[in-house]
């Protein structure tokens, strides 16, 4: 403890701002990727799969092609092929979602495995100097500002990205006519349909734009975060993203919020690490707060149930 108050600067500073950043970025796009679908009533659990896959094909296109750009939209489409799968299982078969997204999930595991084994002939991890990761950007401007070239440049491209899709999805979601029948399907189906919304045709738009940005996760994930595929990498963070969209309401700003939470608590964690804190602890904390996440979320939502409710009895009577 005197070692963590000794160097209490080296641990929150200004790069601190940037390494929650970085850490949270997967669990933002895959926290955006639920938020969508969560937008139709259709809870996607399979993000952690999504990622994975999308995670793995990243990387061995990379690898083969030579191009990040190839492997990022190769990501993007493998992710919107497992997402339609769980929407044609879904919504043209009744099929459980949280069934679907859980069998993903495994099956995203099995499959990396496997391939990891039989394409690269390794098992664990692969990683070599042919992978192209996704670029940093540095711009030169900020090198002798104070404050500001710590905490802007060498930033990944995908990372300014999340920060654009936040602003995108936030619009989209309540300023576009889109966004209100996207919304109108999930709250007020038998309404929609009235309206002439196709309830269905919205809902596999959902979740192929899911998909898409899911794979990206992923992809973000293994090219822009690191530069390697390693087995079941994305370590929960798909859920962590899932209990972030709970957080925010499917809001777009407050999830990312809430995800936040989950990248200062992973970088703190790693940064207390060096000052004697075990490791046990710093590998629990992120999901401790994924679990007071969901509680507070979980709480939150009752409350504002129990206030409608009452709010309803009150005009019933009268």
């Amino acid at each position: 403890m005197n070692a963590i108050i000794e160097n209490f600067d080296k641990i929150f500073n200004v790069s601190l701002i940037y390494a929650t950043f970085r850490s949270a970025t997967p669990i933002i796009f895959a926290a955006l990727c639920a938020a969508i679908t969560q937008q139709a009533n259709i809870l996607n659990i399979g993000t952690e799969g999504i990622m994975l896959v999308g995670a793995f094909t990243a990387v061995s296109v990379s690898y083969a092609s030579g191009s990040w750009v190839l492997g990022v939209l190769a990501a993007m489409v493998a992710g919107s092929l497992i997402a339609m799968i769980m929407a044609l299982g879904h919504i043209r078969y009744n099929s459980e979602i949280c069934a679907i997204g859980m069998g993903v999930n495994m099956f995203a595991i099995a499959i990396t495995k496997f391939l990891l084994s039989t394409i690269f002939h390794t098992n664990g991890a692969f990683s070599n100097p042919d992978i192209k990761p996704i670029p940093r950007l540095h711009m030169p401007f900020l090198e002798n500002v104070p404050v500001l070239g710590t905490l802007l440049n060498d930033w990944s491209i995908t990372e300014w990205f999340a920060i654009v899709l936040i602003i995108l999805l936030q619009f989209f979601f309540y300023k576009t006519v889109w966004g209100l029948r996207l919304r109108a399907v999930g709250q007020f189906p038998e309404a929609a349909k009235t309206a002439g919304i196709r309830v269905n045709a919205v809902k596999y738009q959902a979740m192929l734009i899911s998909g898409l940005i899911g794979g990206l996760a992923g992809a973000h994930l293994s090219l822009g975060y690191s530069t390697q595929f390693i087995e079941n990498m994305t370590n929960n963070r798909g859920f962590m993203g899932v209990a972030a969209m709970y957080f925010g309401g499917a809001n777009p700003v407050l999830t990312a919020l809430g995800c936040l939470l989950f990248g200062f608590a992973d970088s703190i964690g790693a940064r207390l690490q060096a000052y004697g804190i075990p490791s046990q602890f710093v590998l629990m904390m992120p999901y401790i707060v994924t679990v007071a996440v969901l509680a507070v979320s979980m709480i939150a939502k009752m409350s504002a149930d129990r206030k409608r409710q009452s709010s309803l009895n009150v005009g019933a009577g009268n």
